[in-house]
This record gives C-alpha cells, structure tokens and sequence, in this order.
C-alpha cells in the first residue's frame, strides 16, 4: 500500500469529492439560514476561595489548589443542581403567567389552561419557588405542572443545555452565561440562577454555622459543668482530709528522713567508735588496778548522773525538733560542764598507785558520756524515723487519689478549652462573616453573537468532504484487486509482457487504430502498448511459432487480446493464422464469421494450406458445442496437422477458453509453444485460481507470462509508454 496510489483513487473519484461537499453545503445553507439570531448574557460571581480580602476575621489560611478546584467543582454542582435550577424555572414561569410581554410565546399546552387553571398553576409556581420544593412527577398535578415547564422549554434539562458555566482560568470567579433568542430572557434567567445561588448557599452556610454554633454552645456548658464537678470532688477531698498539699508534704517527709537515717548512721558510727574506745582504755588496766578504778569512779559517776540525765533530755528534743540549733548550743554547754566535772573529780579522788593513768582515767569518763550519750541518740532517731515512715505511709493513697483527680481535671480541662476555642470561633464567623459568595454586575438584555450559519456552512463541506476522503481511504485499504502490472507480478510472482489501456469506446475498428495517421491519445496510447505486447511475445517465443492465449476466468478479453495481436503481426509482413479454440465461448468465431472449421481441418476434410495463396491473416474458426480438441482427432494426427501449419505460418495464436474450464483449456497446451494468460485490471485474485496460476508455472517454460488487460489510465500513469507527439 502506497500514498500515491491511494491519490491515484482520488482523483478516480474526483467528481464524488467536488459534488458531495458541494450539496452538503446547499443543503446545510437551507437548513441554517432561517435559524434565530442568539443572545448572550453573562455575569461573574466572586467565590472568596482564591482572593481573601473580603475576608476580616475569618480563616486567611490559603487551602491547596487540589483543594481550591474541588471547591469550584463543588460550587458548579450546585450551581447547575435541580434545586438552583428549578427556582428559576418557576420565576419564568411566574413572569410568562403574570406580565403582559411574555419571555415566549405560550405552547400549545398553556393555551389550553382556563383562568382557574392558570391562576392555580401560578399559585403553586409560588408557593415551590417561596419554599424552595421541587416537584413530584408521582402527584398527577404536579407533574401536568411539570409538564407545562416542559412545554415552555423552562424545564432544568432545557436550561442547561444553553447555560454555560465555568472557572475563569485560575481565578476567583465563576463565570455564567445563557444564550437564547431573546436577550431579555437571557439576562433574567443569568440574574435569577445568580441570585437564587448566592441565596441558597448564603442559606445553608447560614443555617450550618447556626446549628454549629448551638451544638457547640451546649457542649461548651456539659464540658463545664463536668469540669466543675471534679474540680469540687478533688477540693472535697483535700478537705476532708486535711490535705494542702501533698507533694510539699512528701518532699519535707523525704527530707527529713534522710537527715534522720544521716544523724542515725552518724550516732551508730559514734556508739562503735566510742566503745572501742572504751575497751581499749579498759585493755589497759590490770584486774586488780581496774576494780581500784571503778571503785574511784564510782563517787564521779554517781556526781555526774543528774547532769547526765539532762544531756539525754536535751539530746531527744533536739531530734525530736528536728536538729534545731538551739538545742545544739545547751548540748554543747553540758557537755563541757560534764568535761569539767570529770576533770575536778579526778583531781581529787585519783591519789594512787595508778596516778600515773589519770590521763587514760579521764579519757574514759569522757567517753563513757559520749558513748551513753550516741546511745541515746540511737534509740530516738530511730522512734523519729518510725514517726516519719508512718506518716508517709498515711500520704501515699491520698497521693494516688489526689494524682487520678487531678489527670481527670487536666483532661476535663483541655477538652472544655477546645471545645471552647471552637465555639469562640464558630461564633465569631457566624456574627462577623458577610456573604462569601457575591453577584459582581448585574447581567443586561445579551449581545447578538457572531452569526454561525457561514461557519456551518463552511464546515458541512469540510466534513463532508474528510467524509469522503475517509470512505475511500477505506475502501482504498480494504481493496485487494489487481490494478497494475506491478502488483500482478508481484502477487503471482510471475513475469507481466505488457498491459492494455482501458477503451471509453465499447467497439474499435482495427483499422483504423492502425491505419489513422493521427488517432487520439487513448487509441495511440493503445497501439503503442499492443506493440509492445508484440516485441516481448516475439521475443519470448523466438524460433517457435505457436502461442496459445488464454485466462484465468471468462470475460478477461482473450479474444480482443488474440485479434489485435494478430493484426498486429500482419503489420510486421507476418502470416498469421488466427484459431478460435475456445469451443464453449467462440468470440473470433462470431466476429469474424469464417468458413474455414478446426475441425474439418484436423478430421482432413479440408485440405491443407498452400503458402503462396494466403492472405495476412487466417482465421479457424470452430463449430461450438461442448466438445474437446482430442475428441476431433486424435493427438498424433493433431500433431502432424500443426507440424503442417508451421511450415506455412509465420505465427499461429490460438485463443483457448479459459482455466476453470479444466481440460478443454489444457488439451491446448500439448501442441503449443508458449503461453500468454491475460488478466482484467480491477479482480481479485481468488484462492481457487491460485492452483491455475501454479499449473501454468509448472509447465516447462512454455508460460511466458501475463498481460494486463483494461488497466484504468491512473492506476498505468507510472507506467512506462510512449506519449503522443
């Protein structure tokens, strides 16, 4: 498949692609010309979804442009929604009911409405326009009244199909337009679907921030409320209790148990360390010089027990107060009191052998008063730590279920804050937002539009005409006939001698093709393909002289080719004799009209031919009938008949009928030299004739190829032939 070829078809039907656009146009300029002019309206809603500065307390927040588009989605929904649409339907049906100059002229439905049924139709366009119902094709009078909407072309579906709405490219409005006949009624219909959208949303936003604000409100004051209640429990608690507050309880408990368990640890270490030293000291002394000791001591001892006593009595209030320092500083001044004491009684009582000691002596009372002292110190420590552990203990519930009240608080607390924000916030854009959706002009009575009927015109013969060109692109791809010699050669892969233009006259005179000194381009074109055709079989049959033509089918121009190639032979000097064998179809029997019979010739009725007596071109013809060769004679004698005709004749074509008739072709093919099979431009070739074309392949050689016959003179245009001068 080629372009060229597929132009070639084109300009075949040259005249189908002038004269289909032609009275598309003719017909389409009758149809348009008496169409109404239109009108448009128009008018541009502000949205505030992209441009914020109407916008004064509310959320400045810029949303995604994902976000943004659905929104303008949205709002077109809307826009274009039964609801919107049919409240404008209703306030044109209310204008046509009520005003002396109508949008349309009443429909054949509304003149037949009485004055009762008019005013009643009038009266419920009213009522569902003020309460903003839409009608029940289910109620039998609403849906006349539906139909009546329908009848005035004031329905939804007919408003929507003039109603164009859309986004301004990337910008904040919405634009609206309406195109009808009558500019009057554009404008209303594009300043009522305005003003009943702004309305409705206006409403809903409205009503949803009012709802928003009252579910809100009441949430507000449970949250509150709930708030308060565990606040008091908690405050109840503390109360009953005696709590002010425990996690300063706890530290000061915690601290004062680690300054007790540190005096504790420091009065054991001082007990340990004081009665080792003891013992040692002890070590020291004989047995004998110990019971002396203990017997001086004794009189000191029992001197310094009231002063004792009233070291421990100071030493357990001040861990009774906590190690305050004013009871540290009269410790500290009994203690050198007892220093002093023990010093004076050893001056005075120790006079013996064991003076030498009193050094040790007085080291031990010392110690001795130190070691009673950490003693005492233990044993009080040790109550004061008891008293603080009991006292912890005491707090550890109230901590865990002051710590529950309190989480339980702290979460009461966070949803009533949220709560709150969002009913703060709810409330300020409900008392502070204007309308978000605005009207920007007022739409007025539309503009005439440019006139489309030129342009329809004008495109009717476009179409029609790509029409066109599309059908026989289509039949071009789907067509898979024989047109020129290339595709026959290539689709039989055998060679193709010439081909033969196609005639516009039905007859031709032989003569005169060949004869007329100036023909006209088609029959000169002819006889130069003829020629041609006569070189190539000349040459292929080179000293043979018998040539038998045949085809593939009936009707394929045997008999035209086979005469005008013997003509053609006769103009070269040659003697040509001219056999119809075609017994079932004998055309150069019925053209010529000879008396001269194969027949008689082969069963030797006739005698034979001499030479010198002969003139250019003879012609056999046959008797008819459905006969074969071999049932005239049989095929020595056959034989020796055309060994005879050989020697007169220069050339011998023989016309046989064609392949599908089986053996009367191929009986032919036995006494011939070579065969020339012609073909007809414009057929297909069919998978029967396939095992004809591979017969004739199989032949030894004598197939010496095709010719094309009436090959249409666009599709032979790159062809090779000679021009007339």
């Amino acid at each position: 498949m080629e372009l060229g070829d597929f132009f070639k078809v084109l300009s075949r039907h040259k005249l189908t692609l002038i004269i289909v656009p032609i009275i598309a146009i003719i017909i389409t300029y009758f149809l348009v010309r008496n169409q109404p002019s239109v009108y448009t309206s128009q008018t541009q809603i502000a949205t505030g979804l992209v441009d914020k500065t109407q916008v004064t307390l509310g959320d400045n927040t810029t949303a995604a442009e994902s976000q943004v588009a659905q929104d303008f989605d949205n709002l077109i929904e809307i826009l274009r929604s039964k609801r919107i649409t049919e409240q404008v339907s209703y306030q044109l049906m209310i204008h046509d009911l009520t005003s002396q100059t109508p949008f349309r002229p009443p429909s054949k439905l509304l003149l037949q409405l009485n004055q009762s049924a008019r005013e009643h139709a009038l009266a419920v366009y009213t009522d569902y326009y003020n309460r903003r119902k839409e009608l029940s094709l289910f109620n039998p009078d609403q849906n006349g009244l539906h139909s009546l909407l329908l009848s005035m072309k004031y329905d939804d579906e007919s408003l929507l199909k003039n109603l164009n709405i859309y986004r301004a490219q990337s910008s904040d409005f919405i634009d609206i337009e309406y195109n009808d006949d009558d500019p009057q009624l554009t404008a209303f219909v594009v300043n009522t679907l305005a003003h009943e959208f702004t309305s409705y949303y206006s409403f809903i936003v409205k009503d949803n921030q009012h709802k928003a604000v009252t579910f809100l409100g009441k949430l507000v004051d449970a949250k509150r409320d709930t708030l308060d209640s565990k606040i008091g429990q908690l405050k109840n608690y503390k109360i009953q209790n005696r709590i002010l507050s425990i996690p300063e309880q706890s530290r000061a408990l915690y601290s004062q148990l680690a300054d007790y368990e540190t005096h504790l640890e420091q009065a054991q270490r001082d007990a340990i360390s004081t009665q080792g030293a003891i013992n040692s000291i002890d070590n020291q002394f004989k047995p004998g010089q110990r019971k002396y000791l203990e017997s001086l001591l004794q009189p000191v001892n029992q001197s310094l027990v009231s002063t004792t006593d009233q070291l421990k009595i100071l030493n357990e209030r001040y861990i009774e107060s906590n190690f305050d320092t004013i009871y540290k500083v009269q410790i500290d001044s009994l203690q050198r009191i007892i220093s002093e004491r023990i010093n004076q009684s050893s001056d005075k009582y120790i006079v013996s052998p064991l003076a030498t000691q009193q050094n040790l002596v007085q080291e031990r009372l010392t110690l001795q008063v130190q070691y009673e002292l950490a003693k005492n110190s233990i044993g009080s420590i040790q109550q004061a730590l008891n008293r603080l552990n009991a006292q912890l203990d005491a707090v550890v519930p109230h901590e865990a279920i002051v710590q529950q009240d309190e989480s339980a608080i702290d979460v009461a607390q966070k949803e009533y804050l949220d709560i709150l924000n969002k009913y703060n916030q709810t409330s300020l854009d409900a008392s502070y937002s204007g309308d978000q959706l605005k009207q920007l002009d007022t739409a007025m009575p539309g503009i005439i539009s440019p006139s489309k009927k030129m342009l329809l015109v004008i495109l009717s013969g476009i179409i029609s005409f790509i029409a066109c060109v599309v059908i026989f692109f289509i039949l071009y791809f789907i067509d898979d006939t024989v047109k020129t010699p290339e595709e026959l050669a290539n689709r039989t892969v055998a060679p193709v001698l010439g081909y033969l233009n196609l005639l516009s006259t039905s007859t031709i005179d032989l003569r005169q093709v060949w004869s007329d000194p100036h023909p006209n381009l088609e029959t000169y074109q002819f006889r130069n393909l003829l020629q041609s055709v006569r070189f190539e079989v000349d040459t292929e049959l080179g000293p043979n002289k018998v040539l038998l033509v045949n085809s593939l089918a009936n009707g394929e121009g045997k008999t035209f080719l086979a005469t005008n190639l013997a003509y053609a032979y006769s103009l070269v000097n040659k003697k040509v004799l001219l056999i119809d064998g075609n017994f079932h179809h004998p055309g150069i029997t019925h053209s010529v009209k000879s008396k001269l019979y194969i027949e008689d010739y082969f069963k030797g009725t006739l005698p034979d031919f001499n030479e010198y007596n002969l003139s250019k071109i003879t012609v056999f013809s046959n008797k008819g009938g459905d006969g074969s060769l071999l049932e005239v004679n049989d095929e020595k004698t056959i034989r020796e008949k055309f060994e005879k005709l050989k020697s007169v004749f220069d050339i011998i074509i023989i016309e046989a009928s064609s392949l599908n008739t089986l053996n009367k072709s191929k009986e032919w093919n036995k006494f011939t030299d070579k065969i020339l099979t012609i073909f007809e431009a414009g057929k297909r070739l069919r998978d029967n004739e396939m095992k004809h074309i591979n017969y004739l392949k199989s032949l030894n050689g004598k197939f010496m190829g095709w010719v094309l016959n009436v090959v249409n003179k666009l599709d032979a245009a790159d062809e090779d032939h000679t021009n007339a001068a």
